[in-house]
């Protein structure tokens, strides 16, 4: 038996098959997963090249059934492999890690990264070169949420930029997040342009997490934070934005429209491609214009307009 406190199990999977195998092991393992990407001389994630393999790493508690996790997941690899051409599953690679090298390990992969434009996404403990023109959002974001990195959070930032014109700034611009997790998107838009944001999610821990990173971004005078139900947030937001899933989107579709004020945007993610033809029909009845989809890698972005008056 293994007796320092977490294992390490890694996989080498093709490069269109990581999201979907670190999803498997996400609600396997109930704990944080990596990707690697390789080490470049660069932190722009759109100067890296596609990659034929990735390495995929899931954490366990020693003490958990890793034999049982072990059996899962060759099963799965084994599935996958003949949906994969020219793909052979080799046997996932165990390390035993230290409690410190756990708290630890996934921070390598954590880099400085331009996203948009201006918006530079940057780990509290890494230096960082700021241009003038830099809009730099420090995070430290602790096992309990992501990076602000992933594809999803990725294209909200991008049309959080976006939207955050001058014109846009000078009507007072109010921004609702729903489902904020550890408050990047908030915080972007409060660094961006907001005059207030509203920040909701229904985990109480979210919301400690983004008032922490809210206070290390000094804006925490522009962030309200709680986990009220959507339903129960008053009044209207020149931009709403949701990353979540798409079921969750399209059950809340009425509500969130609300929301939107005229002239408003509402700007949804945590939508794999192959489902973005049903959120996009969960809409279709609101009284919302589709302005545009984006897209990386398997994930999309689908942004609305609300007219005004």
């Amino acid at each position: 038996m293994i007796e320092t406190g977490w294992v390490e199990i890694a996989c080498v999977v093709p490069e269109d098959l990581a999201e979907e195998f670190a999803d498997f092991l996400l609600e396997a393992t109930g704990n944080g997963v990596s990707i690697e990407n390789r080490k470049v001389d660069t932190f722009n994630v759109d100067d890296i090249s596609r990659e034929a393999i990735k390495n995929v790493k899931a954490y366990l508690e020693s003490d958990k059934d890793v034999a049982g996790l072990l059996q899962e997941i060759g099963r799965y690899l084994a599935e996958k492999s003949n949906e994969c051409q020219g793909f052979t599953p080799a046997a996932p690679e165990v390390t035993a890690l230290k409690e410190e090298d756990w708290a630890n390990s996934w921070k390598v992969n954590f880099k400085p990264t331009r996203i948009g434009n201006r918006l530079v996404i940057k780990p509290s403990w890494e230096d960082y070169a700021a241009t003038a023109d830099d809009v730099i959002l420090e995070l430290a974001p602790g096992m309990a949420f992501g990076t602000g990195t992933h594809s999803t959070t990725r294209l909200c930032l991008e049309a959080v930029e976006q939207y955050c014109s001058a014109d846009m700034q000078a009507k007072e611009l109010q921004v609702l997040d729903v489902g904020c997790g550890s408050g990047v998107l908030g915080i972007a838009a409060a660094l961006l342009c907001a005059a207030k944001v509203v920040a909701i999610d229904i985990d109480p821990l979210a919301v400690t997490v983004t008032l922490e990173n809210a206070a290390a971004n000094g804006v925490s005078s522009l962030m309200a934070v709680s986990t009220t139900p959507l339903e129960e947030i008053d009044g209207s937001f020149v931009i709403v934005v949701a990353n979540i899933l798409a079921e969750a989107l399209v059950a809340l579709a009425a509500a969130l429209a609300a929301r939107v004020a005229a002239g408003g945007v509402l700007i949804l993610s945590g939508i794999l491609t192959e489902r973005e033809a049903f959120v996009i029909a969960g809409f279709a009845s609101l009284p919302l214009e589709l302005l545009e989809v984006t897209h990386h890698d398997e994930w999309c972005c689908i942004v609305y307009g609300k007219r005004a008056a």
